[in-house]
């Protein structure tokens, strides 16, 4: 039921994979975010919030049930959210206007992302994503239960790849930010009631080719064609990257953050001009961050370090302080409760109803008690322990995997599958440390207040902290069912639209 003396709007961003060290709010040293400077004298700015996952699906699916990724299910092995109610579905119920708009290929009525939200509009470059659900999707996952039909979908998912590659491998692939800002400020405009708008910004997610205004700024000189803007080439071995090119790469994204500030400062000047800025909960943050050379990694693929992990959060509240420095860990996954909390939506017929422990917006945040955590394992969403930990899953990327074994077969490179390609990963996480279980390379330790970096790998040395951490993990591995189940190599773009490929060949998922 909703509490109506609580109910107000939220307006969600996700600036989709931009890392929390190039942003000048977190103390960059570039100014990529003068906009969300400004935006951080109203609101609390969160320095320890924690990701579920390090790329999108689980992500949004976490931020939209209030599960963890072994809970609701979508990862690439099984790339759909089914059987839970989402946040979209219980403001919806409860008299709200919802809204989604993105130009992500994973946030789509195919995958059930974008189930509860009364409009939404994926701004594809092929086509508009309702074309991705009713009669199509399910023409082509019938397609694809063929064994002898996945043979040609395969032949047809090659014939885009390389039609891809000469089409697309330029600046051809322009920011739809300004069209989604633009939208929702339409919809904010047209709503007769509480609303609820969430929107995912792309600029930052590879290719970088940033606007010419803010590419002159940070990357000037830089052709964005020349760059590697293919992290599994890089990945695999096939080709190197000179400091000088990890330069102008870092360049090519820091002028896509800067494109994302100046769009928000856009909608928020909107709001604040058309009064809907004092009473409205603004949450901004990323989904995840992105690697460029660290650990001899590029993109967001293949490990659950804290770049990837440890992501930008900032809310602004009318009943939060403003212009604070929070230091106190909190997940991503929270942000579920936190917007349920605001809005006095209960959510008690959903999948997992508002738990006032999990909202940033309580007093007593994270205070679970030893009860609470030993009924964790019979509760979706219920928070395994102590509040002190946060939990990341990573499932075996099968998309990404299938270009990088492309990439590495091209170059006559052959991957060893017992390495942190083919591995499945999850960690609990406190500020001071962090404990990486891994499915086929051993595990790994950080203490992160003396090696923020994670470069120094204590795994082994029984320290505390090691043995506090692993606890921790192994109380939230039963809680979510135990150790991994096996599972086959299976291609999932067999099971995916054709649509919902070409958009993953724009952002550079399959070539």
């Amino acid at each position: 039921m909703t509490n109506d003396a609580d109910a107000g709007n939220v307006v969600f961003v996700v600036m989709d994979t931009v890392r929390k060290s190039h942003l000048s709010v977190y103390g960059y040293d570039r100014p990529t975010t003068p906009g969300l400077e400004r935006f951080a004298e109203e609101a609390a700015v969160f320095e320890q919030a924690v990701s579920p996952a390090p790329w999108t699906l689980p992500v949004h699916a976490s931020l939209f049930t209030g599960m963890y990724p072994s809970e609701h299910g979508a990862s690439q092995e099984n790339p759909y959210l089914e059987g839970a109610t989402t946040l979209a579905e219980s403001l919806s119920e409860e008299g709200y206007e919802t809204a989604c708009y993105s130009s992500n290929a994973w946030i789509t009525p195919y995958t059930h992302l974008t189930d509860g939200f009364d409009d939404q509009d994926n701004f594809f470059e092929v086509m508009p994503g309702d074309l991705l659900s009713g009669p199509l999707a399910k023409a082509w996952k019938a397609m694809n239960d063929n064994e002898s039909l996945r043979k040609v979908a395969d032949w047809l998912v090659s014939v885009g790849n390389k039609i891809h590659e000469y089409t697309a491998s330029g600046e051809g692939a322009d920011s739809k930010t300004p069209q989604v800002i633009d939208r929702t400020m339409e919809f904010i405009e047209d709503a007769d009631d509480d609303y609820f708008a969430f929107i995912n910004l792309m600029d930052a997610h590879l290719p970088y080719h940033p606007p010419e205004e803010y590419k002159r700024e940070f990357a000037p000189g830089v052709d964005s064609t020349e760059v590697c803007q293919n992290s599994k080439e890089y990945n695999c071995g096939a080709r190197d990257i000179s400091d000088d090119e990890w330069e102008d790469i870092e360049g090519l994204y820091d002028a896509e953050i800067r494109h994302i500030d100046a769009e928000l400062q856009r909608l928020f000047s909107w709001m604040q001009e058309n009064d809907e800025w004092e009473d409205t909960m603004v949450v901004v943050c990323a989904d995840h961050g992105e690697l460029h050379g660290e650990h001899d990694l590029y993109g967001h693929e293949f490990c659950i370090y804290d770049p990837l992990v440890n992501v930008p959060l900032m809310v602004k509240h009318p009943e939060m302080e403003s212009g604070t420095r929070e230091d106190q860990q909190v997940e991503l996954v929270d942000l579920y409760h936190t917007v349920l909390d605001h809005t006095g939506v209960s959510a008690e017929r959903s999948t997992v109803p508002l738990d006032r422990k999990r909202s940033l917006l309580d007093a007593d945040y994270r205070d679970f008690a030893e009860s609470e955590a030993s009924s964790a394992s019979k509760s979706p969403g219920s928070h395994p322990g102590d509040g002190d930990y946060a939990f990341v899953e990573y499932y075996r990327p099968v998309v990404e995997l299938k270009q990088l074994e492309q990439k590495a077969s091209d170059a006559g490179i052959e991957l060893d599958t017992n390495s942190r390609f083919y591995s499945r990963m999850r960690a609990a996480r406190r500020p001071d440390a962090k404990y990486v279980r891994n499915e086929r390379i051993t595990d790994e330790f950080y203490h992160l207040d003396s090696d923020p970096g994670e470069t120094d790998d204590a795994y082994g040395e029984a320290s505390d902290e090691e043995v506090e951490l692993e606890g921790a993990l192994s109380e939230f591995e039963a809680s979510v069912g135990g150790e991994w189940k096996e599972v086959e190599d299976d291609d999932v773009l067999d099971d995916m639209s054709d649509d919902a490929k070409d958009r993953l060949q724009d952002l550079g998922y399959i070539d």
